[in-house]
């Protein structure tokens, strides 16, 4: 499990008067990708117009280029500005299988001062069940500081 006060802390020093919403998701993704071996790809989709995301920074393999909100972990989490925590992608109602090797994920809405929601965080791991509440509440946390909801 990251150290998530230091990994908090490095990020507020990273992206400290960064504004521009493309550059705070590319050093985040960075960051949060580098912080634990569990996460197998972390990126950023990004709502580019209504109910649909589009692919944004990331870190690992190639992901899905287009989401809509109506399907998967990612357009779940955007449609219903909930964390989504998926121990078995496997057994989601219609998960989208980006890449064959993950096994769970965790996606948290981005939303920003305004109320808007800005996109989602979408980390992958090859691991069964490899989040826990921890991960969800303290990276939701850092979103928050960062895109301004806190």
């Amino acid at each position: 499990m990251p150290d998530y006060a230091d990994l908090a802390a490095r990020i507020r020093a990273l992206t400290h008067d960064e504004t521009d919403e493309v550059a705070l998701m590319a050093t985040l993704a960075c960051e949060i990708h580098h912080s634990d071996e569990r996460f197998d790809w972390t990126g950023f989709y990004r709502v580019t117009e209504p109910a649909t995301l589009k692919i944004g920074p990331y870190q690992g393999g190639h992901g899905c280029l287009v989401i809509p909100f109506s399907r998967g972990v990612c357009g779940a989490a955007a449609r219903t500005r909930q964390t989504q925590r998926v121990a078995d992608v496997d057994a989601f109602p219609g998960h989208i299988a980006c890449a064959s090797s993950t096994r769970s994920e965790l996606v948290i809405p981005v939303i920003g001062g305004d109320d808007r929601l800005i996109g989602v965080l979408d980390i992958d791991s090859d691991r069964p069940d490899a989040f826990t509440q921890e991960d969800a509440d303290r990276l939701k946390e850092i979103l928050d500081a960062t895109f301004g909801r806190d």
